[in-house]
């Protein structure tokens, strides 16, 4: 495996949280903490323009498949709603008081799942804006969601370490999964849906059977927080990135590591935190405290 940086985007002035891969191809949206949400040409690398200003750092944004939206979670609890085709913000989803740590969609149900430092995931309709549901999910905040990829489940992390798998049909409560000793920060099912991984601060990768929900394998991954975790659309590596400003690609079937980017291996790579990551085909980004977008192309 042979790893190159081709590109660092600069702009931001504060630590950027979350990245999206528009549904448009060769469009970026990057948001953080200094309060704007930006849009990039990837073809030319190049700033597009601030797509609308926020009034709190912005911690999640998602670009649904099948709909002209962007949502923008902000710290303040608000999602902000953006209408690609009216090109202005259009809805603001107010239920949440406190932060909003993840939004994910389930497109076969036409349904939004927002969750929140308030330990709750509220669920709205994609196509109406209305709120539907509300899940209480921890006593204690809610920082991931991921869907399976069939969309019968949903798994959330939480700070109470425990990783909460429900129905997405009726959003009942099926498991808790409790292996983490810190907060469970990232988790992302396998694109077979045969397994579920999970992230923490406590620096380890955890591999779920998602029949059974026993623990198949515990990694060490990181010295600190596991912030996020990312699979390849169609290869079977996935990458995890960490507080310790180190990005690993991981083989999918056995687990090994099979590529550390850090500055100590030799790459330009990030200076702090890497918060994000988003594959683009055989291209993942990554989005750090450092306040810099990195563009690594990977040859497997």
């Amino acid at each position: 495996m042979h790893v190159i940086k081709t590109a660092e985007l600069t702009g931001h002035s504060n630590p950027i949280f979350t990245l999206e891969l528009s549904q448009k191809p060769g469009v970026l949206f990057t948001g953080g903490n200094d309060r704007g949400l930006v849009e990039w040409n990837l073809a030319d690398n190049s700033f597009i323009k601030v797509m609308f200003p926020v009034p709190a750092s912005i911690y999640a944004i998602h670009c649904p498949e099948g709909y002209p939206l962007l949502f923008a979670g902000l710290r303040s609890g608000d999602v902000l709603v953006f209408d690609f085709i009216e090109q202005k913000i259009t809805h603001r989803l107010r239920k949440h008081i406190k932060p909003i740590f993840d939004i994910k969609s389930i497109s076969k149900k036409d349904e939004l799942l927002i969750a929140s430092e308030d330990g709750t995931v509220s669920v709205w309709s994609l196509k109406t804006m209305d709120l539907l549901h509300t899940i209480t999910v921890s006593n204690d905040t809610v920082r991931c969601i991921s869907v399976n990829p069939i969309a019968n489940q949903v798994a959330f992390g939480c700070r109470d370490n425990r990783v909460m798998v429900y129905d997405s049909e009726d959003y009942s409560p099926i498991k808790a999964l409790i292996g983490h000793t810190m907060a469970v920060f990232s988790l992302q099912y396998s694109p077979n849906g045969e397994y579920l991984v999970t992230g923490a601060r406590d620096a380890q990768v955890k591999i779920w059977d998602n029949k059974t929900y026993t623990l198949i394998q515990n990694i060490p991954a990181h010295l600190f927080a596991v912030n996020h975790i990312a699979f390849h659309p169609t290869r079977p590596y996935f990458a995890t990135a960490s507080m310790d400003k180190s990005i690993k690609i991981w083989d999918a079937a056995d687990f090994k590591l099979r590529k550390i980017i850090n500055r100590e291996k030799g790459y330009p790579s990030h200076r702090l935190s890497i918060n994000k990551l988003a594959w683009n085909s055989d291209e993942l980004l990554s989005v750090s405290d450092d306040k810099t977008i990195m563009r690594w192309q990977v040859d497997f």
